[in-house]
C-alpha cells in the first residue's frame, strides 16, 4: 500500500506569537517523529501547492476571502479574532494548507497513492463559509470535499472529525447536504459550543471531559460505522485533530496512540469496502508536541499498514 505525505516549508513561517499553542513547532515535531520512527522514507512525498481563490470559493464567500487577504500584514500581526492571528506569511500558508488537501484528493483519485496524510497549518475545521475562527482561516477538508465533487464527479464524501473540538466550520458548509456525511466526536461542553443541532447528514457525538478510548471506540462501532456503511462513501476525508490525547492541555479527553490506530483501521475497512481505499487525512489540532508527533506517526503507520 502506498501512502502519501504532503507538507511544505511555508507551514513553518506562519506563527501567531511566541506563546500561541498553534505554533510552527507542531510541524517540526511531526517531521522529527516521522524520521525517528523510520517510516519517513517509506512514504510518497508531495509538496503542497497553493490553492487558488476560485478553489477557496468552493466553500467560502468571495467577501470572506477578500477580507482575509486584505488583513494580511506586511509586518507584525493582524488579529482576525481573539485567537486567530496573521503574520506576513499566513496568507501563503493558508493557501498551501487548502492546496495540500486538494493535492491529496488528486493523488488518491488518480491512483498515485491509496491514502494520504497532509501535515498542514493553519488548521481548518472551525473556519465557516463567511468567517475565520479558532486558529482556522479556510476549511481545508471542506474545500477538498467540494473539490472532489467538482473535479471528479464524486457523489458521496464522508468527513470524519476526531478533534477534541467540534468542527463547526465543516458542519456549516454541509449542514443537511445529502452528498456529505459528517461523523464526529468532540468534548462537550467545550469550544466552540456547537454540534448539537440536528441534521440528517451529521453524526455528531458530544462526549464529556475525561472520556477514554473505550467509550470512543464504542461510539465508532455503534454510531459511525453503521452510518458510514449505509452512506457508502466514495471518498473519506479525515479532520485529524490529536488534541483529544490524554497529554494535551487544550482538551480534557483521554485518548492515546492506540485509539487513533484503531479508529484509522476501522475507517480503512470502510474505505476498502466502498471507496477504493481512498482516504485523505488532514491535520487539525494537537498541541502537546510529543503526543502530537507520536499520534501522527501511529495514524500514518496505520494508513500505510506499517
Amino acid at each position: 500500500m502506498t501512502t502519501g505525505y504532503i507538507t511544505h516549508p511555508d507551514f513553518l513561517k506562519h506563527e501567531m506569537g511566541s506563546h500561541h499553542p498553534e505554533c510552527p513547532e507542531r510541524i517540526q515535531a511531526i517531521n522529527d517523529q516521522m524520521i525517528r520512527s523510520g517510516i519517513d522514507h517509506l512514504l510518497h512525498h508531495l509538496e503542497a501547492p497553493l490553492a487558488s481563490e476560485d478553489q477557496l470559493e468552493l466553500v467560502h464567500s468571495p467577501d470572506h476571502i477578500a477580507f482575509v487577504k486584505e488583513q494580511a500584514p506586511q509586518s507584525g500581526y493582524a488579529m482576525l479574532d481573539g485567537d486567530t492571528i496573521m503574520n506576513p506569511h499566513t496568507w501563503q500558508a493558508a493557501l498551501r494548507a487548502a492546496g495540500a488537501a486538494i493535492a491529496g484528493v488528486d493523488a488518491v483519485m488518480k491512483g498515485e497513492v491509496e491514502n494520504v496524510f497532509c501535515a498542514v497549518r493553519p488548521p481548518g475545521h472551525h473556519a465557516e463559509p463567511t468567517r475565520s475562527m479558532g486558529f482556522c482561516l479556510f476549511d481545508n477538508v471542506a474545500i477538498a470535499a467540494r473539490y472532489a465533487m467538482e473535479a471528479y464527479g464524486i457523489e458521496r464524501v464522508a468527513i470524519i472529525d476526531f478533534d477534541v473540538h467540534h468542527g463547526n466550520g465543516t458542519e456549516a458548509a454541509f449542514f443537511n447536504d445529502p452528498s456529505v456525511l459528517m461523523c464526529s466526536i468532540f468534548q462537550h461542553p467545550f469550544y466552540p459550543y456547537s454540534g448539537l443541532d440536528h441534521a440528517n447528514n451529521m453524526v455528531n457525538v458530544p462526549l464529556p471531559a475525561a472520556t477514554r478510548g473505550d467509550v470512543v471506540r464504542a461510539v465508532v462501532e455503534e454510531r459511525w460505522l453503521p452510518a458510514l456503511r449505509n452512506f457508502e462513501p466514495q471518498l473519506i476525508i479525515i479532520s485529524a485533530g490529536f488534541d483529544a490525547h490524554r497529554e494535551d492541555d487544550l482538551g480534557q479527553m483521554g485518548l492515546v496512540e492506540d485509539d487513533y490506530v484503531w479508529i484509522t483501521k476501522r475507517l480503512k475497512e470502510v474505505a476498502h469496502e466502498f471507496a477504493n481505499n481512498r482516504i485523505v487525512s488532514c491535520l487539525e489540532g494537537g498541541y502537546n508536541l510529543s503526543a502530537l508527533g507520536r499520534s501522527v506517526v501511529a495514524h500514518v503507520k496505520a494508513l500505510a499498514d506499517i
